[in-house]
């Protein structure tokens, strides 16, 4: 089987589990407790909080630990917003759920006026769109990095400048980038990174917000995470994030330019053996490892079960919208027909490069996989393509 879905979740770094292991049985303690086995367990924590922080370009005590992506960005989005005496809220259409849920929230129970402001085609936001949607009441802008859909890079610095400019404070959501991209030079005021998509466990995350910043708790009890996050810390979690989040940040310069070549011929030919596919996202500003397609006039599932009977296994995109048969709103966003986003299907990339052959098997496999759930491929019983290795 090939797995071209690291977008979703990517497997545990076996330098991650080898780090986090320590902490799930000798040094197991409570890092709130006053004795010597909760003080370790409470050093350790601190220095991977300090080991986070170096890597998002932040200090130490910006680090909040979270659960994972979804709730860094909801403590982001509702915590910033809820702290401030202004209620304006700026958020694109092709953010991920948990930003977008948060601003409706926040609309519904808390009366924050809420502004989106357009993407073009390829999802991008222009620093000129973005001022056209501020204003003086304007609290906080939540913009992702990169989208997990169509793998579009913004470009943060240029609209920080643009929210700066309007007193605005600046989250990023990071949790694409981490390991694929510098994050130090954003000049954004928090970002947000989720473990399980570069190599530590699912249910750790990390939310890091410049001190200055007022934020709203979402989670009450012990004060933990110096108030601003109650709760048990997963110590094993932060520890496997810092050891994870670090190794990826040594080899992403490296890992980028491997993985991008092979993902740019993938994508050549993809669309030269399709006529039906049509690249989603920006042609040049994308992450290294994502290549998004609609297939025109075919069903997007069809093809990704036809795909997984032939030993590749992708998807139609985030995985985080349970069970929806709705078109994507990302590509709703991006002017793309409803009947087109739903032909949708994507692949991304594990950080160690296929081999040079396997991007033409592999588009070559899709090909066959496309042909085969319109009806023109009378051998779509059998596998006509191995799996690249």
């Amino acid at each position: 089987m090939l797995y071209l879905d690291h977008a979703a979740t990517s497997p545990v770094r076996p330098e991650a589990l080898e780090s986090m292991r320590p902490f799930l049985t000798g040094v197991f303690g409570n890092p709130s407790s006053h004795h010597t086995v909760g003080e370790a367990a409470a050093s350790a924590l601190e220095d991977a909080r300090a080991r986070v922080a170096r890597v998002l370009g932040m200090r130490k005590g910006d680090v909040i630990f979270t659960a994972g992506g979804t709730e860094a960005n909801n403590l982001a989005v509702k915590g910033v917003m809820l702290a401030s005496d202004r209620r304006h809220l700026v958020v694109s259409p092709i953010e991920h759920e948990s930003i977008l849920e948060s601003a409706a929230y926040l609309e519904r129970f808390h009366s924050i006026t809420v502004s989106r402001v357009p993407v073009d085609a390829g999802g991008r936001i222009t620093p000129e769109a973005l001022a056209a949607v501020l204003r003086d009441d304007t609290a906080l802008v939540s913009l992702g990095h990169a989208n997990n859909e169509i793998g579009t890079v913004q470009d943060v610095a240029a609209l920080a400048s643009v929210a700066h400019a309007a007193d605005a404070v600046l989250h990023v959501d990071a949790v694409q980038t981490a390991g694929w991209l510098p994050l130090t030079g954003l000049d954004a005021d928090a970002i947000s990174v989720a473990g399980h998509k570069l190599g530590a466990p699912k249910g750790i995350g990390a939310l890091a917000v410049r001190g200055r910043i007022p934020l709203e708790p979402l989670l009450h009890g012990g004060g933990q995470e110096r108030g601003r996050r109650s709760g048990t810390e997963n110590v094993a979690g932060a520890v496997a994030l810092a050891t994870a989040l670090e190794l990826a940040d040594v080899e992403s310069d490296a890992v980028a330019k491997a993985v991008g070549e092979r993902t740019r011929a993938f994508i050549g030919g993809v669309l030269a053996s399709v006529p039906a596919a049509a690249l989603t996202g920006d042609a040049v500003d994308r992450l290294p490892g994502t290549a998004s397609f609609t297939f025109t006039g075919v069903s997007g599932e069809a093809v990704l079960l036809e795909l997984e009977r032939r030993g590749v296994v992708s998807s139609s995109g985030s995985a985080c919208a349970a069970g929806s048969d709705e078109p994507s709103h990302v590509l709703i966003a991006c002017g793309i027909a409803p009947e087109v986003a739903q032909s949708s299907v994507r692949f991304t990339f594990d950080r160690r490069a296929l081999p040079a052959e396997a991007p033409a098997q592999l588009a070559a496999l899709v090909a066959d996989a496309v042909r085969a759930v319109s009806g023109h491929d009378s051998s779509s019983t059998r596998t006509t393509h191995a799996p690249p290795p």
